[in-house]
């Protein structure tokens, strides 16, 4: 089946991720409001925002598969978000030492062909170790973190923060959940391993 496959997002590290299915695609950066609602649940939240930066594309790419994602992190049914800021980073970090956060991915893939939507909602722990103001201080200066819900790069030097991840998938933690994307993949008509 001829396929064009969008990734609604800019980050490099989805990107990654997505490329490891060997799939053709391209990425285009939505233009949304990726604000949270008074009490919305993050669940809830990361599904819209999912859904939202998919749908921004489907106008301009009406009969494409289109794979939108969204995550936030919470502790204590607090939100983490991008911190922005070092200092912000620095807190979110500090909150963090010695505690499990629960990372929340939202995945949504329209597909054009059918005008159809798929959705799953994904989610990763991670039990951080207790860190030093220094080590925290150190990995901000070092990897710079500041776009990145929870204030670090699982697939960088942020791994040292850790005790250990407990999950499905690995990838759920970058952002772009592969297994529950490639199941569906395969109901779209798309399959990795065959295309």
């Amino acid at each position: 089946m001829p396929y064009n496959l969008v990734l609604a997002s800019s980050s490099p590290f989805r990107q990654a991720v997505l490329d490891k299915l060997g799939l053709p695609f391209f990425s285009v950066s939505p233009d949304i409001d990726e604000s949270g609602e008074p009490n919305e649940p993050i669940a809830t939240q990361v599904l819209r925002l999912a859904k939202m930066k998919a749908t921004a594309l489907i106008e301009t790419y009406p009969d494409a598969i289109i794979i939108g994602c969204d995550q936030l992190g919470s502790l204590n049914n607090q939100v983490l978000g991008k911190p922005y800021t070092e200092e912000q980073a620095y807190a979110q970090l500090r909150s963090s030492s010695g505690q499990c956060v629960t990372f929340h991915t939202g995945l949504a893939v329209y597909d054009g062909s059918q005008n159809r939507w798929y959705q799953s909602l994904e989610t990763y722990d991670v039990f951080f170790r207790s860190l030093t103001d220094a080590e925290i201080w150190g990995y901000l200066h070092k990897e710079q973190p500041l776009h990145c819900a929870g204030s670090f790069k699982s697939e960088g030097l942020g791994v040292t923060l850790f005790e250990k991840m407990a999950g499905d998938d690995p990838n759920t933690l970058i952002g772009l959940p592969l297994i529950a994307l490639t199941r569906i993949l395969r109901e779209i008509g798309v399959n990795p391993l065959t295309q």
